[in-house]
């Protein structure tokens, strides 16, 4: 077996297991008491599962020192981004990481930047595969910050409830001012410009989308999972159905151009 095959075995292997550690994490967590102890390991298990799952899908997709190069940057990046936000309300508002949610790099939780990876990269493939043939570096970049920002729909509501970040002030979406989103978008068009670099988009030979199945199923999964647990689970109809609106066009777009391509 040539060392690509090899790679392309392991790294399917490694993320089957770690998204099966994600699923499972994320099922259990409503399930356990909101803000206690079990939901703060649950919540470092799920984004170490998910991130691990994107970066095994990378490495198969696009080899070891492109995928780590990717990870590290998106992680070293949003970092900085996350303690400039802490310290001065750019770009996403006023807001401060509480000690819940251990351990912390320059006051932001390290499972923090982990995340930006672990739902970027999905983000911007169920981008491309929804695009079709009018995927461009210009289309991706835009559709995928947007994908991502309506994943924060969300997280931030989940994120806030269970005390891990706190705003200055209440804003008009579960507490959250509308301002993050728009920082997210910012931020987010940084985050998939670096991915077009890093990690540049698979195309066939006519030129349209060829993005990664696996990458994709986990945005829609992941659109999919959230919408049914705040409907569900964690009995929050308002963020289901933004959420769900947020998410929900973008993967089932995603999931039919993947199918058709």
């Amino acid at each position: 077996m040539d060392n690509s095959a090899f790679r392309a075995r392991t790294s399917a292997r490694v993320g089957a297991v770690a998204g099966a550690v994600t699923v499972a994490g994320m099922i259990a967590t409503p399930l356990l008491a909101q803000g206690g102890r079990a939901r703060r390991v649950l919540s470092t298990v799920v984004v170490v599962g998910s991130f691990t799952t994107t970066t095994a899908n990378a490495i198969r997709r696009w080899g070891m020192p492109r995928a780590a190069a990717a990870g590290v940057f998106t992680a070293t990046a949003t970092t900085a981004v996350e303690r400039i936000g802490t310290q001065t309300g750019l770009p996403f508002g006023r807001y401060t990481y509480t000690g819940a949610l251990q351990p912390q790099i320059a006051h932001v939780p390290a499972i923090v930047p982990l995340a930006w990876f672990a739902m970027g990269l999905p983000a911007r493939e169920a981008a491309h595969a929804a695009l079709g043939a009018r995927s461009n570096a210009g289309t991706r970049i835009v559709l995928g910050s947007a994908a991502l920002t309506a994943w924060d729909l969300f997280l931030d509501p989940q994120m806030v409830g269970e005390g891990y970040w706190v705003w200055a002030r209440r804003g008009l979406y579960r507490g959250i001012p509308l301002g993050n989103f728009l920082g997210w978008f910012v931020t987010g068009l940084g985050v998939m410009a670096a991915l077009e670099a890093l990690l540049p988009p698979h195309t066939y030979v006519d030129g349209s989308a060829d993005a990664d199945g696996a990458l994709v199923g986990e945005y829609a999964y992941m659109g999919l999972m959230e919408t049914i647990g705040f409907a569900r689970f964690f009995r929050d109809p308002t963020v289901a159905v933004v959420g769900g609106l947020g998410m929900l066009p973008v993967a089932g777009a995603a999931v039919v151009g993947k199918l058709r391509g």
